[in-house]
């Protein structure tokens, strides 16, 4: 999926003349902390954040001032994974979409991204979560998706952390991984997953009652805070 499909047709760009006072004013409105700068022709020339607004001499300075770093865009044939990156490694609540050229063509919210992963990790579906982990050197996910679905069971998604995201020197040299499976009851998966040498860390399931899916979250809470 392109960055494109996510494009907002309601929020708009601040000009490079706006005033102080006036982006503000529309960062509040659109509640985001980034906007957009664009010229009167429709070329991109940066990213403002309310930081930079706040810090401005005073509500009436124009915001073309305050620019300093090029623009950070992407292009509209970017994939969602890719503009992902961008926002993360630039702490950015929208990301402003360009053409080769510079010309502006729209921006993205940040929370459009992560619901549009929110559907793509079929978070809507019914069905349980299994957290676990295994050894880097033994991770197959065919092999991974042969012991789950050799017992009827049909992922519905699956996401992976590798050592070097998470940071954590208890789990270093192990790959954690997430699956959301179209079955509530989790028991058969376990424990062949448990035969085969994974680590189950986790399981959640919309079938638990309020209490027990507490007690379930608040002991993967600790486990992630080792």
């Amino acid at each position: 999926m392109t960055i494109e499909a996510l494009i907002s047709e309601v929020t708009p760009p601040l000009r490079a003349n706006d005033t102080v006072e006036h982006a503000i004013g529309l960062l509040l409105e659109f509640r985001v902390l980034h906007l957009p700068v664009v010229t009167d022709d429709g070329y991109l020339v940066g990213v403002i954040s309310e930081n930079q607004l706040l810090d401005a001499p005073g509500p009436e300075s124009v915001i073309e001032g305050l620019l300093s770093l090029e623009p950070i865009s992407v292009l509209p044939e970017t994939h969602i994974f890719d503009a992902t990156k961008v926002i993360v490694d630039h702490t950015l609540t929208t990301l402003p979409v360009a053409s080769a050229s510079g010309k502006y063509v729209g921006l993205v919210k940040r929370n459009r991204i992560f619901e549009q992963f929110a559907r793509m990790l079929s978070t809507q579906e019914r069905g349980a979560i299994i957290a676990l982990e295994v050894d880097q050197r033994d991770y197959s996910l065919a092999q991974l998706a042969y012991h789950i679905e050799q017992n009827d069971v049909r992922i519905l998604s699956t996401a992976t952390e590798h050592p070097a995201v998470s940071g954590n020197p208890i789990v270093d040299g192990r790959i954690k991984v997430t699956l959301k499976l179209n079955v509530s009851d989790t028991a058969r998966v376990r424990h062949i997953l448990e035969h085969y040498g994974y680590r189950v860390i986790a399981c959640f399931s919309d079938d638990q009652d309020d209490d027990e899916f507490r007690d379930r979250i608040q002991e993967f809470m600790r486990y992630l805070e080792v």
